[in-house]
């Protein structure tokens, strides 16, 4: 018989000062599926990847300035014949095999991007770890105390990622001088900051735009 816990897709809806308003459904095509591990793992790999420079540069023996002479006559010093001086194994001589610029992009189709997601999105709300509010502080004042405040209520894990529209001058003003919670907006999630986070918060406008969004894609 299977242990494994059924995912918690009806979820209470806090305001913001933690009293439940209503109810949020989390679609089971969203946010109950199989996790796949290796697919995840491949695309926070490329996701990583995409965001390296790949400026890094070395020169090699040809792109060393000097070195045109010989540095000393090919016979008759006893030592081994050399041509330049900007060979490698001189000092300030070119380097051998060094980092030249590249791209370290690679491919991840859309659809891989969205199982990806729903995967990392399902792991959390199995581990009841996604939650849904009204809105992060209350009217358009922004406020770090009450930001924090609300999300130790929510849970005492460390790490937040909250989704906000926008719009939300208030909320992101809020969360903008706690170091452990990040801001990001419905059409940027993604499966890397979802796993790097312990804890997924949504508003209900913000819920409503990535279920909107992700249906329309698929």
């Amino acid at each position: 018989m299977s242990t494994e816990t059924a995912t918690k897709l009806t979820l209470d809806v806090r305001a913001a000062d933690g009293s439940v308003n209503g109810t949020a459904e989390l679609p089971a095509e969203l946010f109950d599926q199989t996790a796949n591990i290796a697919l995840m793992h491949q695309v926070v790999v490329a996701q990583q990847a995409a965001a390296r420079q790949g400026t890094h540069s070395t020169k090699t023996r040809g792109l060393v300035s000097g070195g045109g002479a010989k540095p000393y006559r090919q016979k008759g010093t006893g030592r081994a014949r050399q041509g330049s001086t900007r060979a490698p194994q001189f000092v300030g001589g070119g380097t051998v095999h060094g980092p030249q610029p590249r791209d370290y992009s690679q491919k991840v189709n859309k659809k891989m991007k969205a199982a990806a997601l729903r995967g990392a999105l399902s792991d959390r709300a199995r581990s009841e770890r996604i939650h849904v509010v009204t809105e992060l502080v209350a009217g358009q004042t922004p406020s770090t105390k009450a930001a924090r405040k609300f999300l130790e209520l929510l849970s005492d894990r460390r790490k937040f990622l909250v989704v906000l529209s926008r719009e939300d001058e208030a909320g992101w003003k809020s969360i903008a001088n706690l170091p452990s919670v990040s801001g990001i907006t419905a059409d940027q999630l993604n499966t890397y900051d979802v796993l790097d986070s312990d804890e997924v918060v949504f508003s209900v406008e913000t819920l409503n735009a990535f279920i909107a969004q992700n249906k329309k894609e698929a």
